[in-house]
């Protein structure tokens, strides 16, 4: 059982505040801090802190396989951690995006290796073999755009927006409101001639605009989702993935609510402070709303056009009151929140009796983990390696109120 220094990513769309507070870092930081990444995966694996100094997880887990996966782990996907644990603060819209299911992967994978696309490419789609279905768990607000909608809600939103330039388009997803339909419409804009894209995107910010000014001090009815395609609209100009935005689901995340989103489900991230759980991979298809790489063809190969109604994956309470359960299909992960308290409803102490490897991120104040004869307190920020070897752990709480996650396999 070791202390465990993630590693941080900055991308663009990341924040100056979120991670940097909550780890207990001066605010604003240098750059914006998008990721703090808790695994082992190769780009950028976190360090055990040891007596000798820092220690890649990667090369720990290299050297001694069966003591720090065990025998579950390493029979279903070899020697190597199959899960990534992360927190991701978004100031910013991500890109829209989809990830492969595990047979396009390694489909996908094998055809770039053969073609000698370096890994650090571009132009390279798959950076590895594995899939990549994730979990993002609120810490604050979090705002998303999920899966393809209801197609006859999205003709509903269409047809409010009374822009007749639509009106063909319109047609041709009320003629056939299934995921034929969606796929059939977000080809065509997604393909769009740029001088096409440049008469008609204008005139439906336009449509957005008057739909909003015709509210008055009544809410409308899809004022969220017309309020983010003016923001995209406004953050992308001309992109093709601000018409693509208006096929998806508009999702608000209050803290400690969870969206699971497997293979193919098209998703931006918009804003927000989340916990993410995933399989061990960083293979992303982009279908705009960003300056990198778009596949469209590629993209098209591994989307899942099926409406995505139930996208919401609250967590189901555990035995023992403060505990909560993340359901996933994933085989790669499970994740775990206990919310301890030192005097309130929560209960002070947790055994987390889970076998195999195990990663701990504290997300709120302090607790002390203990396993046999090892014990480590976990400040607000602060995260822990647990290998197969080690005994079960109980966390207890050291202050009033603390909240703890536990990342393990499925």
């Amino acid at each position: 059982m070791h202390l465990l220094d993630g590693a941080l990513r900055t991308y663009a769309w990341g924040s100056r505040t979120a991670i940097a507070a909550l780890c207990g870092r001066p605010v604003p930081s240098n750059h914006p801090e998008a990721e703090l990444w808790l695994g082992a995966h190769p780009a950028n694996p976190a360090h055990l802190v040891t007596d000798d100094g820092a220690v890649s997880l990667g090369d720990v887990i290299a050297a001694d396989p069966a003591g720090q996966l065990g025998s579950r782990a390493r029979t279903g996907f070899g020697d190597r951690l199959p899960f990534l644990l992360k927190l991701l603060a978004a100031e910013e819209p991500l890109s829209l995006q989809a990830h492969p299911s595990a047979q396009q992967a390694k489909e996908g994978f094998e055809r770039e290796e053969a073609a000698g696309i370096p890994l650090t490419s571009a132009e390279r789609n798959y950076r590895d073999d594995s899939h990549k279905p994730e979990l993002v768990v609120a810490l604050t607000t979090f705002e998303a755009l999920a899966g393809f909608r209801d197609p006859h809600r999205t003709v509903e939103l269409l047809r409010a927006l009374a822009v007749p330039e639509l009106d063909g388009h319109i047609e041709l997803l009320a003629g056939q409101p299934d995921s034929a339909g969606l796929r059939a419409l977000f080809t065509t804009w997604i393909t769009l001639p740029q001088p096409a894209l440049a008469a008609l995107l204008p005139r439906i910010l336009e449509g957005c605009v008057q739909y909003l000014a015709g509210a008055g001090a009544t809410p409308r009815e899809f004022g969220s989702e017309v309020r983010t395609v003016l923001e995209l609209g406004e953050a992308y100009p001309g992109d093709a993935g601000v018409l693509a935005s208006i096929l998806l689901n508009r999702v608000t995340l209050q803290p400690g609510e969870g969206l699971f989103l497997d293979a193919g489900n098209l998703h931006a991230y918009l804003h927000g402070l989340a916990v993410e759980m995933m399989a061990n991979s960083d293979n992303v298809l982009r279908g705009g709303l960003t300056p990198k790489h778009v596949d469209v063809p590629e993209l098209l190969r591994v989307l899942d056009f099926e409406p995505l109604t139930g996208a919401f994956r609250l967590p189901s309470p555990a035995p023992g009151g403060g505990v909560h359960v993340y359901d996933t299909p994933a085989p790669e992960f499970a994740l775990t929140r206990a919310d301890l308290s030192t005097d309130g409803p929560n209960p002070a102490a947790v055994e987390f009796d889970v076998s195999g490897p195990r990663i701990m991120l504290c997300t709120s104040g302090s607790v002390t983990i203990r396993g046999g004869d090892d014990t480590l307190v976990l400040g607000q920020g602060d995260a822990a390696w647990i290998s197969a070897s080690d005994p079960s752990v109980t966390a207890s709480a050291v202050t009033a109120d603390a909240q703890l996650f536990c990342a393990s396999v499925g």
